[in-house]
């Protein structure tokens, strides 16, 4: 049985027709004022006009991607399609730890980076769909093996499945790995289902993120959305293993030739967050990937010079919760395999 409708939302209703998180819900049977009106979304209000991220797609999204019907922008149907989910060690220090992240890598996307180093399941989709109540049977498979936390990789999308397959509380922190192109209310709505947010902040030039992620409102809106993330979980705070138990940790990957771009980005972290708020990840870890190649002026790795000039501004404008990457991961080795690995059950 799949969850997708059965919403246990706190929402409050102010009209008959409210749209709440995605949905179109006719309310057809809440009553009373107050408390009582924030009742829980019940499954006759089904319909799906999808208003999750910053695109507003308003599209009626079809259940599965075998039905016939509507996907958005993200081309994606509501049930989940995963395309890898196993101990990940590649993340930042207080994410992989010394056991590892339980990464689960979703299919799809809502933005079109040309550049994606995951292009093979953002933008082709390669992956296996599953119920809600297998997403969540491979939370604790992934917990069972040792992870320090659920990593969700590009869960956007998702967010109605994710929900579901949160509705009781993990053993473990709930990591939102996203692009950063986020909704205030998605967040928002998330308020109890996630612990430790990591979200890219790719672009304050407006024209960069028009030119290589068709979206050129970027900045606004994930700015807005990261710190509706910092209102939820406060300072950020890491236990005695050095793994994150709550709070945001913010990357940035550096671009070819986008020097200026890291720069902005990084004023607008050091204007935004006091030391001890948030964490943020300079990455040099860029390689020309996905549709790179039909870019020129990014189809190359990052020079040393780039990368030690945007360090030096870093430490220039007092960041020093973070992190910095070494060359070495500069190489596609470093990409998994987008080979199913753990998505289906486990024969017994």
């Amino acid at each position: 049985m799949n969850f997708i409708y059965s919403w246990n939302a706190d929402i409050s209703f102010f009209h008959e027709e409210k749209e709440v998180l995605g949905f179109l819900c006719y309310n057809k049977k809440i009553t009373g004022k107050g408390p009582a009106e924030r009742e829980y979304i019940k499954r006759e209000y089904i319909m799906s006009i999808c208003n999750l991220c910053p695109r507003a797609c308003k599209i009626e999204r079809k259940i599965s991607v075998k039905d016939k019907g509507n996907v958005g922008y993200c081309r994606s149907a509501m049930l989940p399609v995963i395309s890898r989910a196993a101990l990940h060690h590649w993340e930042e220090p207080c994410i992989a730890g010394s056991r590892g992240a339980g990464t689960v890598f979703f299919a799809g996307c809502n933005l079109s980076c040309v550049y994606c180093q995951n292009y093979e399941i953002s933008e082709m989709r390669k992956g296996i769909e599953v119920s809600v109540e297998r997403l969540r049977e491979i939370y604790f498979e992934l917990i069972d093996e040792g992870a320090h936390n659920i990593d969700l990789v590009t869960p956007t999308h998702y967010t109605h499945a994710i929900f579901q397959s949160l509705r009781d509380p993990l053993p473990v922190p709930v990591v939102y790995n996203c692009g950063g192109y986020e909704s205030v209310h998605t967040v928002a709505f998330l308020r109890n289902k996630v612990q430790c947010w990591l979200p890219d902040l790719k672009y304050a030039d407006s024209s960069a993120a028009a030119r290589y992620s068709d979206a050129p409102d970027y900045f606004e809106k994930a700015t807005a959305a990261i710190e509706q993330m910092f209102r939820q979980t406060g300072p950020y705070d890491i236990d005695s293993s050095g793994i994150l138990r709550k709070g945001v940790l913010i990357r940035h990957l550096i671009l070819p030739g986008q020097v200026e771009n890291t720069k902005k980005v990084l004023e607008y972290v050091a204007d935004t967050f006091a030391p001890g708020e948030v964490l943020f990840s300079l990455m040099r870890q860029y390689v020309p990937c996905g549709r790179a190649a039909e870019y020129p002026e990014i189809n190359r790795p990052i020079t040393d010079e780039e990368y030690e000039e945007c360090e030096s501004y870093m430490e220039e404008l007092g960041i020093v919760d973070g992190y910095v990457q070494q060359k070495a991961s500069s190489d596609k080795m470093f990409i998994p395999a987008f080979d199913g690995t753990g998505v289906l059950k486990r024969e017994e």
